[in-house]
């Protein structure tokens, strides 16, 4: 079994009420250099959290680690793709202006910054700029990225960002339905001029933003089972019920280290997210049992978050199915 799983079994079934970020990050951010694997973080974190909200949390700061190895343990990141459009390649009109001194000058907005103003660390998609060329007119004419090949689509590149950097500005959003004690920020980049150490290597968007969003799949959902786990430890849930989460968790553990792009990755987390989602369903009579428990009221508000991102995952088992010359029913 996982070690970070069976930390799980053994560990304490209470934990600390948190309100805030500023509560939540100084607890959670120990676990990154305590455990060594991704996952392992993401598991425990979601265990320790006290809400959904906060599992989410682990769960996504301990998938861009396994994205960017590199980011450290201290760095509250926020991974910076979506835009008024949307977050294909066509969408991200932020621009990226290489500078005759060898610098790039980085402007444009961006939706969505997790963890907004709590963060300290931006990890930015943009359109990089022909050398010499204006900004004012955005990026050259982009292509429909969700279908092109990388060679066709405008050259996106990743860039990390302190958001303390002159020019960076992050405005509040308002709070959503669910897990609204995560916050958002819109980030608006005002001419941001940056050292080419701060572009991340390889392509942007084939090399970040499409396998982020397996990566993040695989250690939010592992996050959420791992915070339901101590919930059932400390309520009393089924045994069966239980046994069955071990599994699911010991499944999402396993395919966390393999290539992200991978067709057979998506097919197995597919199926693996398929059983999630019928765990997440059978509490539903426990916590309605529960009455007006703050813990219940709260999953039950932030069930919404579940069902996000579903066609994104239906598309991606379907074009892994294609990869393998197998047409996928429906």
């Amino acid at each position: 079994m996982n070690p970070a799983i069976e930390h799980c079994l053994r560990a304490p079934t209470t934990t600390p009420a948190c309100d805030t970020v500023a509560q939540w990050w100084p607890a959670f951010r120990p676990l990154l250099s305590e455990w060594d694997a991704t996952i392992s973080p993401a598991i425990v974190g979601g265990y320790r959290a006290d809400r959904a909200g906060w599992a989410f949390c682990a769960g996504y700061q301990a998938a861009l680690r396994r994205m960017v190895p590199g980011l450290g343990h201290d760095a509250a990141a926020a991974f910076c793709v979506t835009e008024d459009g949307g977050n294909r390649p066509r969408d991200i009109l932020t621009v990226l202006e290489p500078l005759t001194d060898g610098r790039y000058r980085l402007t444009g907005t961006k939706r969505w910054a997790t963890l907004g103003p709590d963060s300290t660390e931006m990890l930015v998609a943009a359109t990089l700029a022909p050398a010499g060329a204006a900004t004012q007119g955005g990026p050259p004419s982009p292509s429909d990225g969700a279908s092109a090949p990388a060679a066709a689509r405008p050259g996106i590149r990743m860039v990390r960002i302190r958001t303390a950097t002159p020019g960076v500005r992050l405005i509040d959003m308002p709070p959503t339905r669910f897990v609204p004690e995560v916050p958002h920020a819109r980030l608006a980049l005002e001419g941001v001029v940056v050292d080419a150490a701060a572009l991340m290597p390889g392509d942007g968007y084939s090399d970040y933003v499409k396998p982020f969003r397996t990566i993040e799949d695989t250690h939010i959902n592992a996050a959420l089972l791992a915070y339901l786990l101590r919930e059932a430890r400390a309520r009393g849930w089924p045994r069966g019920w239980i046994e069955r989460t071990l599994a699911v968790l010991d499944g999402l553990a396993r395919i966390a280290p393999e290539d992200p792009s991978a067709p057979g990755t998506h097919l197995v987390l597919t199926g693996l997210l398929d059983w999630t989602h019928h765990l997440f369903a059978e509490t539903a009579p426990w916590w309605t049992a529960a009455g007006d428990d703050p813990a219940a009221l709260r999953w039950q508000r932030d069930t919404a978050l579940f069902g996000m991102s579903g066609a994104t995952r239906t598309l991606r088992a379907t074009r892994a199915w294609e990869r393998y010359g197998v047409r996928a029913e429906s």
